[in-house]
């Protein structure tokens, strides 16, 4: 018997969830994704540690401030992992920004282009933005220049809808996240991977959007365990982490199709403006806290990462 990770290749494509250039050679994904804090954890990887030292004496030799440096890093790391993956590399606008829809434009025109110049195609990236309102009002410029749009930290349906509208390439719902959230407030201590509210969630989002055939791509994420992994098996995309990546693949059992879209069955379209995003977002005490403390977190990692600079 197939291991339970080649299984689950067969019916989705299976994204890293790392920085790490070991371990992406090893686990041969097909896209890979960047963020200061992946970039951190690079750090303790032995090839990854030297790729961006050598970047950082270069920029420091040059110049560069610790702010311009840590922006650099995320991209230096993303065009190696280009060579190492045959996808896509998400690059991630800095989250301060994530409420600035102009400035969100700009950096991803700056990424774009430093892209460009070590020779890798904006085909090859997808700009990783924050799924504020503004977020994904920039998505939507920059989808019709050309340039494809990872849209993160998706914790509700609301948001989901309003990326599709934006023509989004792909988004990135955090199953973690929601199930840790629902745990504290739940005071329990887990739950079963078909009662899991962060899988419950993408599950309503693949439902709506299959329903309406959108194309925008599903990209679960954000994962505390196997059982959610396997419980969303056929999505379109699963972002995983190194560890579970290696305990799927260390593992022999059936894995049994969870998502289809031959079995989604067809949803009448939610108009989704900026007023009912706004409420709905609000209403949902989940997503409105994790979008914030997501969008917190990002933003405090880039700082640790200028800092240590």
């Amino acid at each position: 018997m197939t291991t339970v990770l080649d299984q689950l290749r067969g019916m989705t494509t299976v994204v890293a969830d790392t920085g790490s250039l070991d371990a992406v050679r090893a686990l041969e994904p097909v896209d890979c994704t960047t963020n200061p804090s992946l970039v951190l954890k690079a750090f303790d990887d032995p090839a990854s540690r030297d790729l961006l030292m050598a970047e950082i004496d270069a920029a420091k030799s040059a110049g560069r401030t610790s702010a311009d440096i840590a922006s650099l890093l995320p991209i230096a790391l993303g065009a190696e992992l280009t060579t190492l993956v045959p996808g896509r590399v998400s690059t991630e606008v800095e989250a301060g920004l994530s409420y600035d829809t102009e400035a969100s434009i700009a950096r991803a025109h700056q990424i774009i282009d430093a892209y460009a110049a070590r020779g890798v195609d904006k085909g090859r990236i997808l700009i990783k933005l924050a799924a504020t309102w503004e977020g994904i009002t920039a998505a939507r410029a920059l989808q019709k220049e050309g340039i494809d749009c990872n849209l993160t930290l998706i914790f509700n349906l609301a948001q989901a809808i309003a990326c599709a509208d934006a023509g989004a390439f792909l988004i990135s719902p955090f199953v973690g996240r929601i199930t840790d959230w629902h745990k504290a407030q739940s005071g329990v201590d887990g739950y079963a991977a078909e009662e899991d509210p962060g899988v419950l969630s993408v599950r309503e989002i693949y439902a709506y959007y299959k329903g309406r055939g959108i194309d925008t791509i599903i990209m679960g994420a954000s994962f505390r365990n196997t059982d959610q992994i396997k419980a969303l098996a056929g999505c379109d995309n699963l972002t995983i982490s190194p560890d579970l990546l290696n305990e799927l693949d260390a593992e022999e059992a059936e894995l049994p199709r969870a998502l289809s879209p031959e079995g989604a069955a067809q949803v009448d379209a939610i108009a989704m403006a900026e007023p009912r995003f706004r409420w709905d977002t609000n209403q949902d005490a989940c997503a409105h806290h994790l979008l914030a403390d997501g969008i917190r977190k990002f933003d405090a990692d880039f700082a640790k990462m200028s800092a240590l600079l």
